[in-house]
């Protein structure tokens, strides 16, 4: 296994300082309706106002500038089912670098079309992420580009770390955290954060029952493989990455997995509940919470929104089948 410089707490504040200029924190908001739903304070944290609408961007953002300069000579390239595809896109278009970017046939058409229009390469690949990583991955060996693993990048770690500094800078006392995991940069980001701020807050992550391959990864303590099936992209890996999972095996303190269809009620209610447009990803926080609530009395809770770049036919799906709640 390759052997990654695990990110600190001093690299998240150094990650801070690089995209502050660029990316203002996003708001932190507490909504009364989801309050009463999971029967405790709920603090939403918006990543989704994010200028890719996720919150990827952050470690996007923090990574692209720290490139050398024969690396933005190669220019860049990413597998990606649409957040980090459009994190890495936002952030070589910020810094005049070229991008190309990978992503599976079907994948969702606003967030290829984001990734065009800001200026990268997009080449569609294969039936799932996993087969457009591994062409995106074959590409990098035969061109020289500098791929941008979604995972195992201690510079993108760090950077979506601020997501979870900034929570805690605004409401401190929060000591349960709720994040979305795919291939686990966001959770593993988290931990640092949270941990070095207040040993004592526990942050859970959360994935699909139909793409658990983090979970049974971090439950085993070893990188697994896991049929891939959920329809939220934001946490459909069928594999581990070992950055992540490495940090994950140290600090994470619970991971609980949801159903899709919890996730599309999820939706729903934020969009009922708190205004707001998620994707699955994006609302599979809130899924958790509300199947935790029991446990969550008294607790001060932070949700993670950690994008809302969900398709027409998902939102289409959610309101159908749970609109009526």
């Amino acid at each position: 296994m390759v052997e990654f410089k695990h990110p600190t707490f001093q690299d998240v504040l150094l990650a801070r300082r690089r995209i502050r200029p660029y990316l203002p924190p996003t708001p932190l908001h507490r909504y009364p309706a989801l309050d009463e739903l999971v029967g405790t304070a709920v603090y939403v944290k918006h990543e989704n106002y994010q200028p890719v609408g996720a919150f990827k961007v952050r470690g996007g953002v923090n990574l692209v500038s720290q490139l050398t300069p024969p690396e933005r000579e190669r220019g860049l390239i990413a597998a990606s089912t649409g957040n980090h595809g459009q994190s890495v896109a936002y952030a070589a278009q910020l810094f005049g670098v070229t991008a190309r970017i990978v992503v599976p046939e079907g994948a969702n058409p606003g967030k290829v079309a984001a990734m065009r229009g800001m200026g990268a390469e997009v080449i569609s690949h294969g039936a799932n992420f996993d087969e457009a990583r591994a062409h995106c991955e074959a590409l990098a060996q035969q061109h020289g580009y500098r791929y941008v693993h979604s995972g195992d990048e201690p510079l993108l770690i760090a950077g979506v770390g601020t997501g979870t500094l900034e929570m805690l800078e605004v409401e401190p006392d929060i000591d349960t955290i709720f994040v979305p995991l795919g291939g686990g940069s966001g959770a593993a980001g988290a931990c640092i954060a949270a941990h070095s701020i207040n040993p004592n807050c526990r942050v859970i992550a959360v994935q699909s029952e139909e793409s658990r391959a983090g979970y049974e990864s971090w439950r085993s303590r070893s990188l697994c493989a896991a049929p891939n099936r959920t329809f939220a992209e934001g946490l459909a890996t069928g594999t581990a990455f070992a950055l992540p999972q490495a940090i994950l095996w140290e600090q994470l303190d619970d991971f609980v997995l949801v159903s899709d269809a919890a996730i599309r009620q999820a939706m729903v209610w934020l969009i009922e509940r708190a205004h707001t447009l998620v994707e699955g990803a994006g609302a599979s926080p809130l899924a958790a919470a509300y199947q935790m609530r029991d446990d969550l009395r008294g607790k001060k809770v932070g949700l993670i929104c950690s994008g809302g770049n969900t398709s027409l036919d998902h939102l289409r799906q959610a309101l159908a089948t749970h609109g009526a709640a």
